[in-house]
């Protein structure tokens, strides 16, 4: 273990799902057990089914587990209500999703804007200019008025990318951040999350199929039998 107190702490984590009427429950995750530390990238692989997704749900708040418990920055998730999540979701976890989900009637700068108008913390004119720095940042300086139709997929993640960070989160999780992108776009994409892991000093969690943006992390754990354990690849 660390000496350094870990961001973000699981611990005997179980997740199971309801069965069909007489069949036992599905196990998911078994007693899992992960600790990551401030500004650390972690790539969580394993195959299709085996739970990458509900795991970082989880970490996210999106899904509870039914046992175990979860500490963020060191507080138990698990004794806030929901209330209480959704405040830590807007304002200390920032998320990636393989679509998009950008709204289609918004500008670029609109939609990196949406997570701001439910944290009071930020002041419209701080925000816009955070959100101007990071666009610029990350190649889009000159798209700011388009609006997401008016993209490539691979400028529509990167606004993507910069939403999920303009509340400032100590945390960005990223569920297959470069599925839908071609091999170029997947590549700067890869890229662009390793630069921005460092420079915004944000954690970064991924769940990819993506043997390349793995690499790329500071560990790589995959997740077999419900477990985390360290991979080779």
């Amino acid at each position: 273990m660390s000496s350094v107190a870990p961001l973000l702490k699981l611990e005997k984590v179980s997740k199971n799902y309801v069965a069909a009427e007489g069949a036992a429950p599905v196990a998911v995750l078994r007693d899992l057990s992960f600790e990551i530390t401030a500004g650390e990238s972690v790539a969580i692989i394993g195959p299709s089914g085996c739970g990458k997704s509900t795991l970082l749900n989880i970490i996210g708040t999106l899904d509870h587990p039914t046992s175990g418990s979860v500490w963020l920055d060191g507080q138990d998730l698990s004794r806030l209500d929901e209330q209480q999540l959704a405040a830590i979701r807007s304002r200390q976890i920032g998320f990636i999703f393989q679509s998009h989900h950008l709204l289609p009637q918004c500008s670029v700068l609109e939609n990196v804007l949406v997570p701001t108008i439910a944290d009071k913390r930020s002041s419209s004119t701080g925000a816009a200019e955070r959100a101007e720095k990071l666009l610029k940042r990350v190649g889009l300086g000159e798209r700011l008025h388009h609006r997401p139709g008016q993209l490539s997929g691979g400028e529509r993640q990167r606004v993507a990318v910069v939403r999920a960070l303009i509340n400032q989160p100590k945390l960005l999780l990223a569920d297959e951040p470069t599925g839908a992108l071609d091999r170029n776009s997947a590549q700067g994409m890869a890229q662009l999350l390793v630069e921005l892991n460092r420079e915004e000093q944000v954690t970064l969690v991924l769940v990819t199929h993506a043997l390349e943006l793995a690499r790329q992390m500071n560990r790589i754990l995959e997740l077999r039998d419900g477990q985390l354990v360290s991979a080779v690849v």
